[in-house]
């Protein structure tokens, strides 16, 4: 066989199954059996209108919320998108090897790592907070773009 990548825009739930049925949680409170065998999940509707439960662990290691406007037909990223596809970063300043020079590394939640440099020139001009903010600018803007990438993927499919 070979290998294949998608991505696919779903819906999604938190969702119970208890005993080999899935329970959608409806208030804070469910009535469990001490004896049943209890898992959580979320229940997923597909763009065909299929739906299945999905193991908590495996769904979010493969999903990721976006925001309502993205899929009311806006294609906007958020802030919050961005900031939640992070999983850490650091920034350093780097004398005495390169004086006036700042860098920031992020790494995202899928592993890929973004690599920002700024540069002064004029030693007397360097800043480093102003430096550090203009490669999280940067960084900013590639996230959105991968995320853009994803959105119109999941919604349009390959085509």
């Amino acid at each position: 066989m070979k290998h294949y990548i998608g991505c696919k825009l779903i819906e999604a739930e938190p969702a119970l199954r208890i005993n080999g049925e899935v329970i959608q949680q409806e208030g804070d409170y469910i009535d469990i059996p001490p004896e049943a065998t209890v898992e959580e999940g979320y229940r997923v509707r597909y763009p065909d209108g299929y739906e299945s439960w999905s193991p908590k662990k495996v769904f979010e290691k493969a999903y990721f919320q976006v925001d309502d406007s993205v899929v009311q037909g806006e294609n906007n990223v958020s802030r919050r998108m961005v900031d939640e596809f992070i999983s850490h970063a650091m920034a350093c300043s780097s004398p005495p090897i390169e004086p006036h020079v700042v860098r920031v590394m992020c790494v995202l939640r899928n592993g890929t790592t973004i690599h920002e440099k700024f540069d002064c020139v004029d030693p007397q001009l360097f800043d480093e907070n102003f430096g550090e903010k203009m490669c999280w600018n940067n960084i900013y803007r590639k996230i959105e773009e991968h995320l853009d990438f994803l959105i119109k993927m999941g919604k349009n499919g390959i085509q």
